[in-house]
């Protein structure tokens, strides 16, 4: 007999927004932050965070139906992920993506039928604004999304320091460094390296407060940077983690170019993308980052690593290679 089709999978994701912000409520009231501290009971759970008696149960079962919470013996706890990575007290914390994406992302997202009717991107600029001007210029707004970014590249750093051949090298640049999350972890895993960590110039407090707190100050260190003005700095290694998405074709050009202009004769460029398949087929997060590219800027797209490897090509780099990371994230090196 030939199998029964459902409509099972087009209404779960369909539904799926709503176990999204789900999640994304609990990091905003903290949540997660409280419950690392020990397990609490339902009332204890509502007095902490200030949950109406109505949704509170609802609220706290659903997460524990979704995975992101236990119930044990009428108490609600933390699982082991969200206990590692959704707590505002650890090193680990990659809320700040979650944060960004209910305070900004949700919304702007509902309007993504009017970005693919227009081609036009549908977050601040709709109103006059522009992402990175709108972001850069509000202290609060700048160090959310900052952490938010840190949240997005902790993990692929942790690999990036583990799969890259870092012992053949002695310095890197890592290019539009937010916090200076990447720099951090590969300085960590790496003592022999020196490391800067290149983005505007009002970054640069941020940048090494952060470092400092890891007592990485001697080794990683701050370079303001214009990309669109200034060369790259000078280092065996550039690094390029989620920036390359942000940009049109000529742009993205230019900045591989600046790239290996700043490089040594055998050194490398590491581009860290969500990386699409060749065949545009099975790495969905990747192509919704690239939908996302579509809300959030005027030109920006992902690509496959077939592309950026023509990219790279184009301007003289060699032995060109992808290989996976973490997750939805590859990295796409390229030799000079």
């Amino acid at each position: 007999m030939s199998a029964v089709v459902t409509p099972d999978a087009i209404m779960q994701l369909g539904f799926g927004f709503w176990g999204s912000r789900t999640l994304l409520s609990a990091v905003e009231l903290g949540l997660f932050t409280e419950l690392a501290k020990g397990p609490l009971t339902l009332e204890e759970v509502r007095t902490k965070v200030g949950l109406h008696e109505r949704g509170a149960r609802d609220f706290l079962d659903a997460l524990v139906a979704l995975g992101m919470l236990t119930r044990e013996n009428g108490k609600y706890g933390n699982t082991p992920a969200t206990d590692l990575y959704l707590d505002r007290a650890k090193p680990g914390y990659i809320g700040g993506m979650l944060e960004m994406m209910s305070a900004r992302l949700f919304r702007f997202w509902a309007d993504l039928t009017d970005g693919l009717r227009t081609g036009l991107p549908q977050n601040e600029s709709k109103h006059g604004g522009d992402l990175f001007g709108t972001l850069y210029s509000e202290p609060r707004r700048l160090e959310q999304f900052l952490s938010a970014m840190t949240g997005l590249s902790l993990g692929l750093a942790r690999v990036l320091a583990e799969k890259f051949p870092w012992s053949e090298y002695q310095s890197f640049v890592d290019i539009g460094a937010a916090q200076g999350g990447v720099p951090v972890v590969l300085a960590q895993t790496h003592p022999h390296l020196k490391g800067t960590g290149a983005d505007l110039p009002i970054v640069g407090p941020i940048f090494e407060k952060y470092v400092a707190s890891h007592g990485l100050q001697d080794r990683v260190k701050f370079a303001p940077l214009d990309f669109f003005e200034q060369p790259l700095p000078k280092a065996d290694v550039i690094t390029m983690g989620h920036i390359l998405h942000d940009w049109d074709l000529p742009t993205k050009k230019m900045l591989i170019r600046k790239a290996y202009d700043a490089l040594p004769p055998g050194g490398a460029l590491v581009v860290c993308e969500a990386i699409i398949d060749d065949d545009r087929k099975t790495n969905a997060m990747g192509l919704l980052m690239s939908l996302n590219m579509l809300v959030e800027t005027p030109g920006g797209f992902d690509f496959s690593g077939a592309d950026c490897a023509g990219w790279m090509s184009e301007v003289g780099f060699k032995q060109i290679r992808v290989e996976p990371l973490s997750g939805p994230d590859s990295m796409v090196v390229g030799i000079k």
